[in-house]
């Protein structure tokens, strides 16, 4: 899938855990998890505006566009 889900970096540079994200943003350790492993299909902008604000990021610092395109060409 070419966007991908960079919330490994974010959670570092802001010195935090999944577990406290998860509190902050009230969302489960699950939902999140599977958000943080890049198996995630969609994201609600609710719930990526509740990140940005916890990790103080833009959407940007957390979500990353890889075109893949034309790669196995």
């Amino acid at each position: 899938m070419p966007v991908i889900v960079r919330l490994d970096a974010a959670l570092a540079r802001r010195g935090m855990t999944l577990t406290e994200l998860s509190a902050q943003v009230d969302l489960t350790l699950a939902n999140l998890s599977i958000l943080k492993t890049g198996k995630a299909r969609a994201i609600r902008f609710s719930t990526l505006e509740a990140i940005c604000r916890a990790l103080e990021c833009q959407p940007g610092d957390i979500l990353a566009f890889e075109d893949t395109k034309g790669e196995d060409q």
